[in-house]
């Protein structure tokens, strides 16, 4: 008989109770790497699946692409090396799932929303410049869904889009602005439906009540958060919301899309995978684009290079318009305005925006003018020192504002 203080024949070890069999030991470390491995490769797959599937969701337009390389000599030049334009197109049409219930599908689609989208080089700041749809410019000969062509026109801005598509669209905004193109996106009313429930909604703030049957909006006045269906009525009313114009519910939009930004970037989506994985199905689903941009890689770039930039240094503005003289409901380019903002965007210089000031009823189609900055008119009147310390009576030119916003200053509608 043996006591138990480690004595041969003793039943236990002299810190306490029997120790657990080694191969015992090793069988549950090997149970628990395999169970680590599992999850490993399991999130992996998942995370594969999930990037092949949002990969293949984004339709890519070759017919553009080819169309913009058969007229590749006609196109600008890009100016500024690592500035971008894309060319961002809402598209009318009534085909897709959920789209007839907006009007009878013929065929064809004209672009109800263009928005140039111009990135610097610097990626510090982005300016969106709405074109109107009603803006009386030529349009090119442009290649036909049925294979024909049609002849150079002057004509509303969005025939284009119903002529030739994108390349027309792209081939067009070129011409009138001379700004290099880099990239298109377009998306229709189920896309813009989906990317706005996906984040949760967007909160706007009416004045009066709204209701509007062709829109298919009705709202009661006050502060609110506007979804899919209501969103989409929105920012497509035009005779129900202010002045019934064009220019206004351009405006509307660009306040809409300011809201909307402000809200992507928040801590709620961009870091809750809950909305961020809806609103990145929603995205690569609901658009097509040029091939430089179909994949997810591609359009991750684009986003990481503008998700950091402040809301008060992203502007929304319109081109400078007026009502065309020959016919009051179409829009012509403002000069030298116009011509301003062009060369600006085309050189990578920043634009300033001012908000638009309160006009009574009969001013309402008075022309939008370019005025120059406080700052910009003191730095013209200052007079510069030589090399010699004498003053030279030269000064520099005043820098142009235009009448606009920023995604900060989207206030209440």
């Amino acid at each position: 008989m043996t006591d138990s203080a480690g004595i041969p024949g003793g039943t236990d070890a002299a810190g306490g109770g029997p120790r657990p069999p080694r191969n015992r030991r090793r069988r549950l470390l090997r149970w628990i790497g395999l169970g680590l491995t599992l999850l490993v490769l399991a999130g992996a797959a998942t995370g594969w699946w999930l990037y092949n599937k949002l990969d293949g969701n984004i339709t890519e337009d070759t017919s553009a692409a080819a169309e913009l390389e058969r007229y590749e000599r006609e196109r600008p030049a890009s100016l500024a090396t690592g500035a971008q334009n894309i060319l961002l197109i809402g598209s009318d049409s009534r085909s897709g799932r959920g789209n007839s219930r907006y009007g009878r599908d013929k065929g064809t689609q004209r672009s109800d929303t263009t928005i140039l989208l111009h990135l610097p080089q610097d990626r510090g700041s982005a300016t969106a410049v709405s074109i109107p749809r009603d803006l009386m410019t030529e349009i090119p000969s442009c290649l036909q869904p049925d294979g024909s062509r049609t002849r150079v026109s002057f004509a509303q801005f969005n025939w284009a889009f119903e002529w030739g598509g994108a390349a027309c669209t792209i081939r067009t905004v070129e011409k009138l602005t001379g700004i290099r193109i880099d990239h298109h996106m377009v998306i229709d009313f189920r896309g813009f439906k989906r990317m706005v429930d996906a984040v949760g909604g967007v909160e706007v703030c009416l004045k009066e009540p709204v209701d509007d049957v062709q829109a298919k909006l009705r709202l009661p006045a006050g502060r609110q958060t506007l979804r899919g269906e209501q969103a989409l009525g929105f920012v497509r009313a035009r005779h129900s919301l202010g002045n019934g114009s064009d220019t206004e519910r351009m405006d509307r939009q660009q306040h809409f899309l300011g809201s909307l930004v402000k809200k992507v970037q928040s801590n709620g989506v961009l870091l809750n995978p809950a909305r961020l994985y809806p609103l990145l199905d929603a995205a690569t689903s609901s658009v097509t684009t040029d091939p430089g941009l179909a994949s997810l890689r591609n359009m991750y770039e684009l986003v990481r290079g503008v998700r950091g930039i402040p809301t008060d240094r992203i502007t929304f503005l319109t081109v400078p318009r007026r009502p065309y003289a020959p016919n009051p409901n179409r829009d012509e380019l403002v000069e030298p305005d116009a011509t301003r903002l062009f060369r600006q965007l085309r050189e990578d210089e920043p634009v300033t925006v001012t908000p638009p000031q309160p006009k009574a009823s009969a001013q309402a189609t008075a022309p939008a003018t370019a005025t120059p900055t406080p700052a910009a008119t003191a730095s013209g009147a200052r007079s510069e020192e030589n090399s010699t310390g004498e003053g030279t009576s030269t000064p520099s030119a005043p820098i142009p504002t235009f009448t606009g916003t920023t995604a900060e200053n989207t206030g209440c509608r």
